[in-house]
């Protein structure tokens, strides 16, 4: 006989979460869905609940912060609980890990160590956190490289940047941003070499030509993102506050046709540029089109 279901009305906060994971994840009366997912296969409801929970940071949204916090949390919930029923660890334990972790990262708070500024905690932080990369190679028996454990799930700019500030630490990096201009110069180059061998080839283009296309574009886009490093920008932040830009132009945009009955479809080139540099012009920092 199948064991009641916990009575949710004497739980709260987390322990009622864990009890509902719970009981979703019941073979016999949970849910159908639930039951039948794997780590691998809520991994992309992970990313998207992250990216969610910026999204909203980023509108200034503190009830959509709230809710899509709690999206997040049940994801961490969710992946303890599987972890559960294999016998690998639980919630605790990943809550405790947790805590062990920031206590041991942070000497100056717990254990009564001076330090004197950001910088040095932060040397600190990735000295101790070297050591556990190098530890890790060992019982790997391989030797420690410094682009261990840099995560590849990661937006690839992010990515990018985090693999050269690795790369840095081992005197491999631009310092300022004059040979990096030198440096995407080149790759827009050879970028543009592709383009025009593209527009003398027949289609189907050959395989070759549009995997040098993407490696072209890949390296324009990795040099950009050092780029970003040399300005102390981050280049992620910085797309995506661009990509909001354009929404909002391109919608205010939509917005002026439609005052007419029409849409961005409905006009010429030449009339559709006009309407952007008017958009553009309404932002601060632009006192006349360009």
């Amino acid at each position: 006989m199948t064991d009641p279901k916990p009575d949710l009305k004497e739980k709260t906060g987390i322990n009622k979460l864990l009890e509902v994971m719970a009981a979703l994840r019941d073979p016999k009366t949970g849910c159908m869905w639930d039951v039948a997912q794997r780590f691998a296969t809520i991994t992309k409801y992970t990313l998207e609940e992250v990216y969610e929970v910026v999204d909203a940071i980023e509108r200034q949204d503190m009830e959509s912060v709230r809710e899509e916090l709690g999206d997040l949390l049940f994801q961490i919930v969710f992946y303890a609980q599987m972890a559960r029923e294999q016998g690998l660890f639980d919630f605790n334990e990943l809550a405790e890990a947790a805590a062990g972790k920031m206590i041991g990262r942070h000497p100056h708070v717990f254990s009564g160590m001076k330090l004197e500024d950001v910088e040095a905690l932060m040397k600190a932080w990735e000295s101790e956190k070297a050591k556990k990369r190098e530890k890790k190679a060992r019982e790997e028996g391989r030797p420690p490289s410094l682009l261990d454990d840099v995560g590849s799930a990661l937006p690839s700019l992010s990515r990018a940047v985090k693999l050269q500030s690795r790369a840095a630490r081992g005197g491999f990096e631009w310092k300022t941003p004059a040979p990096v201009y030198e440096k995407l110069a080149e790759e827009l180059a050879e970028l543009k070499e592709m383009v025009e061998l593209r527009e003398k080839t027949q289609e189907p283009l050959p395989l070759e030509l549009v995997d040098r296309l993407t490696e072209e574009l890949g390296d324009v886009l990795f040099v950009v993102a050092a780029l970003g490093r040399t300005l102390k920008i981050d280049p992620e932040l910085a797309l995506r506050q661009t990509n909001r830009k354009f929404e909002r132009r391109f919608r205010s945009m939509e917005k002026s046709l439609a005052a007419s009955g029409r849409k961005p479809g409905d006009v010429s080139p030449e009339e559709l540029g006009a309407l952007w540099e008017k958009e553009r012009a309404k932002d601060k920092g632009y006192s006349k089109v360009k």
